[in-house]
C-alpha cells in the first residue's frame, strides 16, 4: 500500500476550480428553484410552529378552551373560497398560456392580469368609479411592469 501526501494545490487544479463558478441551468426545472425555497421553508415554520405552540394548544383544545373548527361564525366563506378558486384557476391557466407562447413570459403577463383584477373586485367592498378605474389599472401596470422588469431587464424565464 503507497502513502501519498498531496499539497492542496494539487488536490484543487484550476480545471477543477474553473467548474465550481461554472453555472448551468436546466430550463425544464429552473421554474422549480424558487417554489422548492418556499415550500422547504413553509414546512420548517409548520414545524417550529408545531414545536413550540402544540402541546399548548392540544391541552386548551382537551379542556374545551378553544374549539377546532375551520370557519368561526361570520367568516367571509364566498371570499375564501374565491381567493381559492382564483389561485387554482390562475396557475393552471399559466401554464396552459405559457405553453401557447413558450419562453415568452405570456403565461405569466396575460393571466396576472385578469386574476389581479379578479382577486381586487372579490376584496373591495364598496365600488365607485375611482376605485374601478384604480383596480384597472393596478391590474395592467402591475403585472406589466414585473414582466418587463424580470423577463426583460433580468432575463428571468417566466411561465
Amino acid at each position: 500500500m503507497q502513502c501519498s501526501v498531496f499539497t492542496m494545490s494539487q488536490l484543487v487544479s484550476s480545471q477543477s476550480m474553473s467548474s465550481w463558478l461554472d453555472v448551468k441551468i436546466d430550463f425544464d426545472q429552473s421554474h422549480l428553484f424558487f417554489p422548492h425555497i418556499i415550500i422547504g421553508l413553509l414546512i420548517m415554520m409548520a414545524v417550529l410552529i408545531m414545536a413550540l405552540e402544540g402541546r399548548r394548544f392540544m391541552s386548551r383544545l382537551k379542556l374545551g378552551d378553544v374549539s377546532f373548527s375551520l370557519f368561526q361564525p361570520g367568516a367571509d366563506k364566498m371570499r375564501f373560497f374565491g381567493t381559492l378558486i382564483l389561485i387554482v384557476v390562475y396557475f393552471w391557466s399559466m401554464d396552459a398560456v405559457g405553453q401557447l407562447f413558450p419562453n415568452m413570459g405570456m403565461g405569466f403577463l396575460l393571466t396576472s392580469i385578469p386574476f389581479i383584477l379578479m382577486m381586487s373586485l372579490l376584496y373591495v367592498h364598496k365600488f365607485n368609479r375611482r376605485k374601478l378605474l384604480s383596480i384597472v389599472l393596478n391590474a395592467v401596470i402591475a403585472p406589466l411592469v414585473v414582466w418587463y422588469v424580470l423577463g426583460q431587464w433580468f432575463a428571468i424565464t417566466l411561465p
